[in-house]
């Protein structure tokens, strides 16, 4: 099964990671197994994105380690684009990735390389809303959060900034908020962003981080 760019279903490469990608959302990855050397080589050279997905149980440990526990991993991740490739060492790329478009994935399967593969479909983008009156406390405090991070030198997002964009507003907050893998993993998966942005602000509002 190829590729369809055209929203029918398609055959992806998978990455288990201990990490919930959000669509807009940066991803620093350092690699070095070759089952994901070659990915990375694929991506590059056919222009083509890998799916990330949230690992449930066991670890994506070296291939080939028979002491391996079961892999088991969420059937809804986000496409990662390839956007720059440093060759760190011989055999060690750092890849920086950026997320897109979540995608459905089914009948997930491993390769004798140890790659996975699933029959992926695209989920539609998050509608372009701009954030409830309501909200707008949650969104100043992101702005602050942002300022804070940029002066430590430790900014995680990419540019342009959009504030307007209450899936955006949530999705950042998302990946910085101190909440569980299975929290993310679901916020991820709503397909209404006010209501995303209507959880992470009631967070919030419960910490006292906004009032």
């Amino acid at each position: 099964m190829s590729e369809e760019p055209g929203g029918g279903a398609f055959e992806l490469a998978l990455f288990p990671l201990k990490h919930v990608l959000f669509p807009g959302g940066l991803l620093m990855l350092k690699v070095f197994e070759a089952r994901y050397l070659d990915l990375i080589g694929d991506c590059l050279r056919e222009g083509k994105c890998f799916g990330v997905v949230c690992l449930r149980a066991g670890t994506e440990v070296k291939f080939g380690n028979g002491d391996a526990p079961e892999v088991q991993f969420e059937s809804c991740g986000v496409l990662a684009r390839v956007d720059e490739v440093d060759a760190e060492q011989a055999g060690i790329l750092r890849v920086r990735c950026m997320g897109t478009q979540r995608f459905a994935a089914e009948s997930p399967r491993q390769r004798s390389d140890g790659l996975w593969l699933a029959d992926a479909q695209r989920l539609d983008d998050d509608e372009t809303v701009a954030p409830d009156a309501a909200r707008q406390a949650t969104v100043r405090a992101l702005a602050t959060a942002i300022a804070t991070l940029d002066d430590q030198g430790a900014t995680p997002f990419a540019e342009p900034l959009r504030y307007d964009d209450a899936g955006w507003v949530a999705n950042r907050w998302c990946e910085i908020l101190p909440i569980s893998l299975a929290a993310r993993q679901k916020l991820m998966e709503l397909p209404d962003p006010q209501l995303r942005l209507q959880l992470v602000d009631e967070f919030l509002r419960s910490k006292g981080v906004v009032g």
